[in-house]
């Protein structure tokens, strides 16, 4: 079963599915600002979801906004565009211009002023404040965006080309769903892979620190949270059938690109953490990505791997945008939605992130010391400020594997074979070749300092990579650089 089945039926079987779809930073700012740039977060500069860590941040505003693609879709190519949803955590703190802020590049705006909630909330529309109750018939946070998407669709210019943006704070918590689906999925729990509620072993130690087996209230917490989840996309999924039936009513459907996708993964009693993100894992890093359009082919899927950077290029590629003239990391997935033939594509990418911590104590975990937070009962802590990491995600034909390095006093590296182990249980960073290992600890420093072009340079298992073992730093061996901490 699943919740999205009319999304399934209209958006991957009349087009495509990536099958390696990966998010750079499995957080939602980073994750969003990566999406509106086209940036990997070393390039944006958003770390993390707070107004110190960039999120919605007036030097957020002063240097990246006026270059989203939204930005240049609206300036360069004509497009009206339109946003409704949760823009960027921080959106509307009053140190950051309040809901009065709108952000270059929007002919129509309405964002939630925040973080993610269904009932209760501010909206921004165009820059004034719009306050919400809790009467679901008018309040409901997904249905009032889909409202919104319809009214757009009704009433926009017929002259000039659009762009939509609908962004559902739909899965995330505090996961409330509609009246008429509170029922739903009542014998669905969270999956039983091989990594559920084991111990981390060979994992760095925020991993570690989780207690196994986890706690029969943890397992009913996270399995009732994966339920609510679920439930709450089935009011998604009426938002995309709404939409395509209107596009089809319009008589717009048939040359009109849908892009569907999520801004991370999570995690549900995985290595024992009962849930979040954040972490390197492949469940915190994939995402879904379906799209339907002109000159795409009805159920395909693609291996290839592709990112959230990509899909600002992409959009500005079928808006006929010249993308030298950007500075975005990703590559435009064009080629690969039209199916051409003989596509030189890339076989890694850069995950990055900078752990959200603060210097004291959590006072219910004392004994974890200072630096820790997001902690559940039991103290197992989601985060802390040296869960710091960078690694290169490879996919070729050769190798599916990952290799990351931590910011700590360990200097902790993690490295995976997907193919072996799917799930990452086992760490081999010990039994890998060492060629292997100073070769991916090189290309993690050549894709940290990209920008723009060179993050797209052939990777470790291309045929067009060159690799300089002078370059390497010899009196330290395969550790032998640390995270340059860019000034925010």
């Amino acid at each position: 079963q699943t919740p999205l089945k009319k999304t399934n039926a209209l958006i991957a079987q009349m087009g495509i599915t990536f099958l390696n779809a990966y998010v750079p930073s499995a957080l939602c700012c980073p994750s969003r600002a990566s999406i509106l740039t086209g940036k990997y977060p070393h390039n944006h500069h958003v770390v993390n979801n707070t107004l110190e860590g960039n999120c919605s941040s007036k030097l957020w505003q002063k240097i990246q906004e006026p270059y989203t693609f939204p930005a240049l879709l609206k300036t360069m190519c004509g497009y009206q565009t339109f946003f409704a949803g949760k823009y960027l955590n921080e959106y509307g703190a009053e140190d950051a211009g309040g809901v009065g802020h709108v952000p270059p590049g929007w002919s129509f705006w309405y964002a939630l002023e925040k973080n993610s909630k269904y009932y209760n909330y501010t909206l921004s529309v165009n820059g004034k404040a719009r306050r919400h109750g809790e009467n679901y018939s008018v309040d409901y946070l997904t249905d009032v965006l889909a409202n919104m998407s319809l009214d757009f669709l009704e009433y926009k210019s017929n002259f000039e080309p659009f762009f939509m943006m609908i962004s559902t704070p739909a899965p995330h918590s505090p996961w409330t769903a509609a009246p008429q689906y509170t029922n739903r999925f009542q014998n669905v729990s969270a999956p039983r892979n091989s990594n559920f509620n084991i111990h981390g072993k060979n994992k760095h130690w925020l991993i570690r620190q989780a207690k196994t087996p986890m706690t029969n209230s943890s397992i009913q917490f996270l399995d009732n949270a994966y339920r609510k989840r679920w439930q709450t996309l089935l009011s998604v999924d009426d938002l995309i059938e709404k939409l395509v039936k209107k596009l089809e009513l319009n008589g717009e459907l048939d040359n009109t690109y849908i892009f569907y996708t999520s801004d991370n993964g999570f995690h549900t009693g995985q290595f024992s953490l009962p849930i979040d993100k954040r972490q390197l894992y492949e469940f915190d890093i994939k995402v879904p990505l379906l799209v339907r359009g002109p000159g795409i082919k009805p159920n395909q899927t693609n291996k290839m791997l592709v990112a959230n950077i990509d899909l600002g290029p992409t959009i500005l590629d079928i808006a006929g945008y010249d993308l030298n003239k950007t500075q975005m990391d990703g590559m435009s997935l064009l080629p690969l939605l039209r199916g051409d033939k003989n596509v030189t594509w890339r076989s890694d990418f850069l995950v990055e992130y900078q752990g959200e911590g603060y210097n004291g104590s959590d006072p219910t975990c004392p004994g974890l010391g200072p630096g820790v937070t997001h902690c559940f009962p039991d103290c197992v802590c989601e985060d802390s400020y040296n869960n710091t990491y960078a690694c290169v995600r490879t996919l070729s034909t050769s190798w599916d594997l990952q290799y990351c390095e931590f910011d700590d006093r360990e200097v902790f590296v993690e490295v995976y074979n997907l193919t072996a182990d799917p799930h990452q249980i086992n760490n081999i960073a010990k039994t890998i070749d060492q060629e292997i290992l100073e070769k991916m600890n090189y290309r993690l420093m050549m894709l940290q300092s990209c920008s723009g072009a060179t993050c797209r340079t052939p990777g470790v298992f291309d045929p067009g990579y060159k690799f300089d073992p002078r370059l390497m730093f010899s009196n330290h061996g395969v550790r032998a650089r640390r995270f340059s901490a860019q000034p925010l």
